[in-house]
């Protein structure tokens, strides 16, 4: 397995490798690009010398945000996004003993209880923890009874999330499919 997500290639093998950095993906993927939301834990990495939960979720708040600061910045709203990924790996930390794998494998979870536990994770709605449960089911190699069906439309097959992307034509292609939708919706909130 080896994600291709952002375009550069030591992000997204940082991405297929550290099971952490995805879910920080994640996290941060609203209001920017999905390549830029993905390549930000390369950037975490590359200026705080770590992606532990537990030394992400210790840093000083202000010497973490102006990580996120420094140009190229990680986010368009570094402060907020900051304090969210610090939220995060605390979590991580306290919840599931630094390992971001066990929220889908503590345990032998089913699709259902894996979108549970994504749900309660700080920044994870229930839209971001159903496209990340696809990411999973798609990409990751997570195979728990009733993943797609947990996921929602993001199980299905088709391009319609980061869960579908694996190439630069597949990313074409979903951007197609998200700019169809806000057409649509759109559309629907005017009539």
């Amino acid at each position: 397995m080896s994600l291709s997500i952002t375009g550069d290639p030591t992000a997204d093998q940082l991405l297929t490798d550290d099971p952490f950095a995805l879910l920080v993906g994640m996290l941060l993927d609203q209001q920017i690009a999905m390549e830029a939301a993905f390549s930000g834990p390369a950037k975490i990495l590359d200026r705080v010398g770590t992606l532990d939960p537990a030394d992400l979720a210790g840093q000083e708040p202000e010497a973490f945000e102006a990580v996120f600061r420094q140009t190229p910045a990680v986010h368009r709203y570094p402060g907020s996004m900051a304090g969210r990924v610090q939220a995060l790996a605390a979590s991580v930390r306290d919840e599931w003993g630094g390992d971001a794998t066990a929220i889908w494998t503590q345990g032998s979870p089913d699709g259902p209880e894996v979108l549970k536990r994504l749900k309660a994770l700080p920044g994870f709605g229930e839209q971001k923890a159903k496209i990340f449960l696809a990411l999973l089911g798609k990409q990751y190699g997570y195979d728990g009874a009733g993943w797609r069906e947990a996921a929602g439309d993001y199980g299905q097959p088709g391009h319609r999330s980061v869960a579908d992307i694996t190439s630069p034509e597949s990313l074409v292609k979903v951007r197609e499919f998200k700019r169809e939708q806000k057409a649509a919706a759109k559309a629907a909130k005017g009539s």
